[in-house]
């Protein structure tokens, strides 16, 4: 990250071309070049002004709307305007270079004002998180996910926890700061040991949650398995509604995973196209049929796809895995509760097993609480944390020393603080931030 101190600016909306643009700036300079760009001078603080803008050498840049807003009330935290001009290049690339001719200004990093902003106080590292995610939403679940997360909800949560990991730390230091009151331990062991085990229950209980928070930001895995020639290829090019995979009547055409982000039921889908599971022909085809057991094993939804005209068993799939018979068009398959028939080939069946694969996602979505943990880096932290309490649980159970206790509750209170980026978060700055489009 460059130096903070410098002034930064950047387009702050959509690719040029477009009805209107809006270039933002942040920094200490912000109002020394207000008052020169904005030919009528820098105007009041949260208004927006009518006006020309004009470069150094007072040429017209456009004509638009701007709005000085001071810090510390501003996105950043620190003195911050946005223009508001015609979208397009040109116009945008004169306000940009008429800008970066001021001293220490230049064009923002990826993330840089949302950086400012977290660096400033304006939102800890997990709202950050929740900016970036909003932007990137494609669907209301993912859209809901994270204003719940920018709203402060998975925050205060983490910051509850935390609080309950001071309070039994407190009562240590009780323990660590009089060791000659006979009854410090006795009235100090079982308020922590209480503490720290509905903690312990807390942490259990969250990260038992499927991953559902990170499936809905990145999207739910589904695999197609089962033996050659059944149409796997055929489903995933049917459910992409383009032609995806290469189909072909040579058995064991698939040796590697084919994968398609789509959109069902409101979430984001991987859907996993897989070698046919069989005996293997060569080494090439032995991988493919690994990665597919893989793949099919760390699914959310397998889709176990047979063929009418070949031996119908479906004695591998498992509780919550989707039965499919293809080929209809080239044998009738008998009704049978729980199999879905269809044709690849001419489309029948197929609006049924969608309709299923919406509600299977959408349950799966839809069955827990927020907040929930949405990104991997909470889960590890998370994890840690339990970590360390279940070690102080432990030690106070076989009477350890309220020193080495609470060593393992400060760890773990540590880990929650690192998560809104309180302490100990240099290093995963740059990842979180790099992440953000520029201008955000």
């Amino acid at each position: 990250m460059a130096d903070a101190r410098d002034t930064i600016c950047a387009l702050a909306s959509g690719p040029p071309p477009s009805a209107i643009a809006i270039v933002r700036i942040s920094g200490p300079r912000v109002r020394e070049i207000c008052a020169s760009v904005f030919e009528a001078g820098l105007p009041a603080p949260r208004r927006s002004v009518f006006g020309r803008f004009v470069d150094v050498s007072r040429e017209t840049i456009d004509e638009g709307l701007g709005i000085f807003m001071p810090g510390p009330k501003s996105y950043t935290g620190e003195d911050t305007a946005e223009l508001y001009l015609h979208g397009g290049s040109a116009v945008i690339d004169h306000a940009l270079d008429a800008i970066c001719e001021f001293p220490d200004t230049r064009l923002a990093e990826p993330g840089e004002f949302t950086r400012r902003a977290f660096e400033n106080g304006r939102v800890d590292l997990v709202e950050a998180e929740g900016i970036a995610d909003l932007i990137d939403a494609e669907t209301r679940a993912q859209k809901s996910l994270a204003l719940n997360q920018l709203d402060g909800a998975l925050s205060a949560q983490y910051a509850k926890w935390r609080e309950k990991l001071v309070e039994a730390l407190a009562l240590l230091e009780v323990s660590i700061d009089f060791p000659d009151e006979e009854d410090a331990p006795d009235e100090t062991t079982s308020p922590v040991t209480n503490v720290l085990d509905s903690i312990r229950h807390a942490f259990i209980e969250a990260l038992q949650d499927d991953e559902v928070g990170e499936r809905i930001r990145e999207g739910f895995r589904i695999a197609i398995v089962g033996p050659p020639n059944a149409g796997k290829s055929s489903l995933l090019n049917r459910l992409a509604r383009r032609e995806a995979a290469i189909v072909s009547d040579i058995p064991g055409t698939t040796r590697d995973v084919v994968e398609v982000r789509l959109k069902i039921g409101g979430q984001i889908v991987w859907i996993a196209d897989t070698a046919g599971l069989r005996e293997a022909g060569d080494a090439i085809e032995a991988e493919g049929i690994r990665r597919a057991r893989e793949r099919a094993e760390a699914a959310d939804l397998r889709i176990h796809l047979r063929a009418a005209d070949e031996n119908v068993d479906f004695s591998e799939a498992g509780a919550g895995d989707l039965n499919v018979v293809n080929k209809s068009d080239r044998k009738a398959y008998p009704a049978e509760e729980g199999v879905f028939i269809l044709s690849t080939l001419t489309g029948d069946g197929l609006a049924d097993l969608e309709s299923a694969i919406a509600d299977i996602v959408s349950a799966k979505a839809n069955r827990t609480i927020a907040p929930l943990i949405t990104r991997k880096r909470h889960r590890l932290s998370l994890q840690t944390s339990l970590f360390h309490v279940e070690q102080a649980l432990d030690l106070l159970g076989r009477g350890g020393g309220a020193e080495l206790v609470a060593e393992d509750v400060r760890l773990a209170a540590r880990q929650l603080s690192s998560l809104v980026g309180e302490i100990g978060v240099e290093e995963v700055l740059g990842a979180v931030f790099s992440s953000f489009c520029i201008g955000k």
